[in-house]
């Protein structure tokens, strides 16, 4: 059903870039994974490596789940907004084009959650 906006809400964004203080935020969820129901939100500097979020951050997020000691980043696969995307893990953020507010999706083949369960 389509809704009629009764006043005209034009008005700035709340959260631009420049309000995070050097950071930008990044979305990541990893598919057949619902245990998280939701992708992460992470509030990184720009010139933090790929590496980095991968071997640092996500752990933390992510860690809990008992199929993420079997993730394998050189089998991993990405989408990036929807499409297909090749990180590369030594250059940074800013170098691979992530901007601010992006979303990540991790793909990991043969990993479907708990006892296949996508959970």
């Amino acid at each position: 059903m389509a809704v009629t906006a009764l006043k005209d809400y034009n008005f700035p964004p709340a959260d631009t870039q420049d309000k995070f203080h050097g950071g930008q935020l990044l979305y990541v969820g990893w598919d057949d994974h619902l245990m998280f129901c939701a992708p992460f939100a992470y509030c990184l500097p720009p010139s933090t490596p790929f590496s980095e979020l991968c071997e640092k951050h996500l752990p933390h997020s992510f860690g809990y789940h008992p199929d993420w000691a079997k993730v394998d980043f050189k089998t991993a696969t990405w989408l990036k907004s929807g499409k297909p995307w090749q990180p590369d893990m030594t250059k940074t953020l800013a170098e691979q084009g992530l901007k601010h507010k992006d979303m990540l999706r991790l793909q990991t083949p043969g990993l479907k959650g708990i006892d296949g369960s996508c959970s």
